[in-house]
């Protein structure tokens, strides 16, 4: 998906400054969650590795979902990035 490739761009590019000896706290993705976009104050761009199911509307069941790139970055962090 693209929000796996954007992740694996921005982990491979964290790898390549410890690489050159930068010193790295860590990497947060933006929200595990779907949640409502700051600047247009919709649900429908879907950030999160967790699907909510909500509309712009406010209807849904609020049932959540894990989304295919949620199992990526699991799998990334069991690894400690060896599985990029």
């Amino acid at each position: 998906t693209d929000r796996i490739q954007y992740m694996k761009e921005h982990l491979l590019q964290v790898a390549e400054a410890l690489q050159d000896g930068v010193e790295i706290m860590g990497y947060t993705s933006w929200g595990c969650i779907d949640c409502v976009s700051m600047s247009t104050a919709q649900l429908s761009k879907r950030y999160g590795l967790i699907y909510v199911d909500r509309n712009d509307d406010g209807n849904g069941t609020f049932n959540r979902y894990k989304k295919m790139s949620f199992t990526w970055y699991k799998g990334v962090i069991e690894s400690n990035g060896e599985s990029l």
